[in-house]
This record gives C-alpha cells, structure tokens and sequence, in this order.
C-alpha cells in the first residue's frame, strides 16, 4: 500500500491535462469577461447616437416652416 501511494505521488501524467483545463478556464473567463465590457461599451455608444439623433431630428423638425 505504501509503495502504491508512492507510485500516485509521483505520477505526473494527468498534471499536463490539468494544466490545460486550467489553462482553457482562465481563457474563457478573460474572454467573458472582455465580451461584457465589450457589450457594456457599445450599448452606451449606441445610447448616445440615438440620443444625439434625435435631438438632431427635434432640431430640424422646429426649423420646419
């Protein structure tokens, strides 16, 4: 049993596996991450266009005849 525990100990093949998976996690987390603020960003960018559009309508509107 003892030699068994030993063996396991030492065993280093799934360590590569879990690097990866840890890896991977890391990546989708950032990459999550990057979209909401992404997404964040363009909604106000978006808000504000449309804000700026429809005062420029409102404007042209008042100075119809």
């Amino acid at each position: 049993m003892i030699n068994f525990i030993k063996n396991f100990r030492n065993d280093e093949s799934g360590a590569v596996t879990v690097d990866w998976v840890v890896l991977t996690a890391a990546v989708v987390g950032l990459a999550i991450a990057a979209y909401t603020q992404i997404e964040t960003n363009a909604n106000a960018l978006i808000n504000a266009a449309a804000g700026e559009v429809a005062a420029e309508q409102a404007l042209l509107e008042a100075k119809k005849p």
